[in-house]
């Protein structure tokens, strides 16, 4: 007999403020394209008007997401529920894949005081930076930087910026010049996240070379061609190795993002 132990529930948060991580299952990637990152910008405004929550800080990487937000009119669960299902029915349509795409469960922190809460924010905004995707924090395209430095974004009233900006100065010039500094400042911040084990990203080459001694004695170009049976086999073990992208996968083998999702 198996015994299921319950969910322990999350303790809710005194200021109603949480940092909240989605997670690809499996790690997978959950955005391929450009289009895919303003999918689920737009379902993020949606259900922001709907259930009138505040969102501070938000930044979307490959295989997840991170928010600084505070609860609306509903329970920050139902919330994040509305958002994973919405974004997964336009997922398995455009990619033509079915199954789970987020990890069972998001993970969320409370926020409770304005040092930890300006702590998050930085971090979401370095995210990239940390990663190694960019140089400087205002090159990666998918986060809010760009709203608060008022770069033109596209969806920058998704953005609750006034609330951060008031904490700096009631000047608005003013406070941004105090913002970026703390924005871009080295620190060794640590959020929930930093206690997992960081997994680097594989250049194209290393990926190659991995890729290859999956395959054996069989060329890249031929997988594309190999009966379903062995090919899926294939591309599980590729979807195996650490540190490469499905996306990276797709470009090396030539063939689509959804048959390495669906193997």
């Amino acid at each position: 007999m198996v015994i299921k132990i319950p969910r322990q529930a999350r303790k809710k948060s005194k200021s109603g403020i949480y940092h909240v991580m989605l997670r690809g299952a499996n790690k997978q990637e959950i955005f391929h394209d450009d289009e895919d990152n303003v999918r689920f910008l737009d379902i993020l405004i949606k259900y922001k008007k709907q259930v009138e929550c505040h969102i501070f800080a938000w930044c979307l990487m490959n295989n997840h997401v991170h928010l600084l937000l505070k609860e609306g009119n509903e329970e920050l669960s139902i919330t994040m529920k509305r958002i994973e299902v919405s974004y997964v029915h336009y997922y398995n349509r455009k990619y033509k894949t079915t199954g789970h795409l987020f990890q069972d469960r998001f993970r969320s922190e409370n926020v409770e005081t304005k040092r930890y809460f300006m702590t998050v924010l930085r971090y979401i905004h370095q995210n990239p930076v940390k990663a190694g995707l960019v140089s400087r924090i205002e090159e990666w395209a998918w986060s809010s930087c760009s709203g608060y430095y008022d770069k033109g974004s596209s969806h920058k009233h998704l953005l609750d910026s006034d609330v951060v900006l008031n904490m700096f100065s009631g000047d608005k010039a003013i406070a941004l010049g105090h913002f970026r500094k703390f924005n871009e400042q080295n620190n060794n911040d640590s959020c929930f996240e930093n206690q997992a084990k960081k997994v680097r990203h594989l250049t194209d080459e290393e990926a190659r070379d991995k890729i290859k001694r999956v395959l054996g004695s069989r060329n890249l170009a031929q997988v594309k061609s190999l009966p379903k049976a062995e090919r899926d086999d294939l591309l599980r073990r590729v979807k195996e190795i650490e540190g490469l992208s499905q996306r990276q996968g797709s470009r090396i083998l030539g063939v689509s993002v959804s048959l390495i999702h669906r193997a």
